[in-house]
């Protein structure tokens, strides 16, 4: 049996009631397994993991747009996310029998769906993107939902499914497929936004780090800390200890330090044993020498 993730993000955590309700859309869908949810409140964002077949997938991806449009109006919304919809993006993820193709088939069928029966303007990303200007999913993202719907007057930007204009409360949607990543957040002892600024803008690829990194810099009022928040988008070429120790790195440079690292949603097993093995020197570590994974292979 084909397994896919499913990682869809919405634009609130801060309602618990609406989460709640979220929550029991997702599960109420046969074949659909809700793995893993959180919330943050500064972000106000929440992310589920789902996972199953392609069916029961566009099945729960659908349960969750019909509960969270009637509940969600951006314009009342605010976070430090950025954010272009309601539900915001909605990820497909190869996990076992299952290939990418199919990821991207299962995000265009998804999306052509949502827009007709939501009329949400849809646009595809990453492996599913029609034009290399939406692969990435900040290029769409920019500007945020303000931004995205004055470029939506240019053919150029015209939404792979639906209206071509925003949704009046739930903004617009981006569907594809990807690889998986990791939602790696390290939070700083200091509640300077300009030095989370400046050493987000030290490790993103975008403008001279590492690879495979996706940072900005957030405060986190709530808490009254800074956070550099980050996507690996893949642990095997920029390993999760690379980026922490150059963060540490910087961070001292303006004088402050590492309080506590956030991993959003799930993680693969192998980026944890990466970093276990780094951090403790071990030596000839191979993952068969984990109990659990030995277990599984007799």
């Amino acid at each position: 049996m084909a397994i896919i993730e499913c990682v869809p993000n919405i634009s609130e955590g801060r309602r618990p009631e609406v989460i709640a309700k979220m929550v029991e859309a997702l599960r109420s869908v046969k074949g659909a397994r809700l793995l893993d949810h959180s919330s943050d409140q500064s972000h106000n964002r929440s992310v589920f993991t789902l996972a199953g077949d392609p069916v029961a997938l566009k099945g729960a991806v659908l349960a969750l747009f019909e509960t969270a449009i009637p509940a969600i109006d951006l314009r009342s919304h605010s976070g430090q996310h950025p954010r272009i919809g309601a539900v915001d993006v909605v990820p497909f993820i190869p996990i076992e029998n299952a290939t990418m193709a199919d990821c991207v088939a299962l995000a265009k069928e998804t999306a052509s769906e949502v827009a007709d029966r939501f009329h949400v303007p849809v646009f595809l990303y990453e492996e599913a993107a029609t034009t290399p200007a939406r692969t990435n999913l900040e290029d769409i993202r920019r500007g945020e939902l303000e931004g995205l719907g004055a470029r939506m007057a240019s053919p150029e930007w015209a939404p792979d499914f639906g209206p071509r204009h925003l949704h009046p409360t739930a903004g617009a949607s981006v569907i594809g497929a990807r690889m998986p990543l990791i939602a790696f957040n390290v939070n700083l002892t200091t509640d300077s936004l300009d030095i989370a600024k400046r050493i987000a803008q030290a490790v993103r690829h975008s403008s001279g780090g590492f690879r495979y990194v996706k940072a900005k810099g957030v405060l986190l009022e709530d808490r009254g800390i800074a956070q550099v928040s980050m996507n690996l988008t893949n642990h095997e070429e920029t390993p999760m200890h690379r980026v922490f120790e150059a963060i540490q790195q910087e961070a001292a440079r303006y004088g402050v330090g590492v309080l506590e690292s956030e991993i959003v949603g799930l993680v693969p097993a192998g980026a944890l044993l990466k970093t276990a093995e780094y951090f403790l020197r071990l030596r000839t570590f191979t993952p068969d020498r984990v109990l659990e994974t030995r277990l599984r292979q007799e």
